[in-house]
């Protein structure tokens, strides 16, 4: 056994319910500060963007970016995309912004 290997893998992240904007705000109110959810990719598309998978929150999707941001940001929340892992996740912030300018 490798000391301190348990150190380097941090736990998953907590899933949450991607079902619906109501039940993702919900889920995100639920989640401790500065702890980590997700949504799968399809998901956020879905709540989010009007795009296609391939182009969903890319270069030319900037109403999808402004949507997931903005809601991120009424939640106290930041956003990480990780399209290999077919994540986005959201990172519960006390001092996150309420508003996009």
């Amino acid at each position: 056994m490798i000391f301190g290997a348990d150190d380097a893998a941090p736990p998953d992240a907590t899933k949450l319910d991607g079902a619906t904007e109501a039940t993702l705000a919900r889920s995100l109110s639920a989640l401790p500060s500065d702890e980590r959810g997700w949504i799968t990719f399809s998901e956020a598309r879905i709540l989010f963007s009007t795009k296609g998978a391939q182009y969903a929150f890319g270069e030319t999707d900037k109403d999808g970016r402004r949507k997931i941001e903005s809601f991120a940001a009424l939640h106290r929340s930041v956003i990480n995309f990780m399209p290999v892992e077919g994540r986005v996740y959201f990172l519960r912030d006390p001092n996150a912004v309420t508003s996009i300018g």
